[in-house]
C-alpha cells in the first residue's frame, strides 16, 4: 500500500514551507505524495513558477521497486532503491531535512532506532510522522508493508532541540535546527484556534482579510 492517511498533509507540508529545506530525502516514497507536494509548494511558490528548472534537490528512498512509475522520475531528483537501514548510513550528502511519513512503524525497534540516528547524523532537520496507534498489517505483496513496532514520545528523548506537532491520530516530531522555528508556529494563537475550534478558525480569517482590505481602502483614498 504505496501511501498514508490524509489527515496530516496539512501539517506535513505546512512544515516544509515553513523551514524551505534546500534539499529533502524523503524515506520511503511510496506513490510519491510528500514529494510531488514538496516540489510544487518549494518551486512554484517561490515566484519563478516554472516546470524543468528545478532549483530544490528532492530525493527518495523506496524498498519496493515497483513502486516507481513516470511520476517519480519526473518529481524526484533520484531515487535510491533498497532497505533505508543499509541506504541512510552511506549517504555522502547532508541533507537539509529528512522526511520520515508512515515510515518507522514499518521497522523492527532495533532499526527504527538505528535509522534515527543515522538521520541525525545525515541531516540538519527530520520530520517523523508514525500513528499514534499501530494495528497489525498483513497480506500485502509488498513484504515491507507489515507493521513492526510502535513508538511514542519517550522514544524521541534523546533527539534534542525538538517538537511534536499536536495531532489525534499521529505522532508528528520535529528535531533539528529548525525546530524552535517549528514549536513557535504551531503553538500560536492562530494555530490553537485552527486546532482546537475550527469552526470559529475560518470565520475569523473572513473577518481580518475584510479589515485589511478596508484599511487598505481608507489609507488610499
Amino acid at each position: 500500500m504505496p501511501t498514508s492517511h490524509l489527515y496530516q498533509i496539512s501539517d506535513i507540508i505546512e512544515i516544509i514551507f515553513l523551514t524551505q529545506p534546500k534539499s529533502v530525502l524523503d524515506v520511503g516514497v511510496g506513490f510519491g505524495k510528500y514529494g510531488m507536494l514538496a516540489r510544487e509548494y518549494l518551486e512554484l511558490w517561490d515566484g519563478r513558477n516554472q516546470y524543468n528548472d528545478w532549483q530544490y534537490r528532492i530525493d527518495g528512498i523506496e524498498a519496493y521497486p515497483q513502486y516507481i512509475s513516470p511520476i517519480h522520475d519526473y518529481v524526484y531528483d533520484h531515487i535510491y532503491i533498497g532497505d533505508a537501514v543499509e541506504i541512510i548510513p552511506a549517504l555522502t550528502i547532508q541533507y537539509d531535512l529528512i522526511l520520515m511519513v508512515d515510515v518507522l512503524e514499518h521497522f523492527t525497534r532495533d532499526n527504527g532506532e538505528a535509522i534515527l540516528r543515522a538521520c541525525r547524523e545525515k541531516s540538519k532537520n527530520t520530520l517523523i510522522s508514525t500513528p499514534a496507534k499501530v494495528y497489525s498489517q498483513e497480506g500485502f505483496e509488498n513484504p515491507y508493508q507489515r507493521h513492526l513496532s510502535q513508538w511514542t514520545k519517550d522514544d524521541f528523548r534523546q533527539f534534542t532541540p525538538k517538537c511534536f506537532v499536536p495531532s489525534p491520530i499521529s505522532l508528528i516530531c520535529f528535531w533539528g535546527s529548525e525546530s524552535e522555528v517549528v514549536c513557535t508556529h504551531f503553538n500560536s494563537t492562530k494555530q490553537r484556534i485552527k486546532r482546537n475550534f475550527p469552526f470559529l478558525y475560518h470565520p475569523l480569517q473572513l473577518v481580518k482579510r475584510r479589515l485589511h482590505n478596508h484599511l487598505n481602502l481608507k489609507s488610499s483614498i
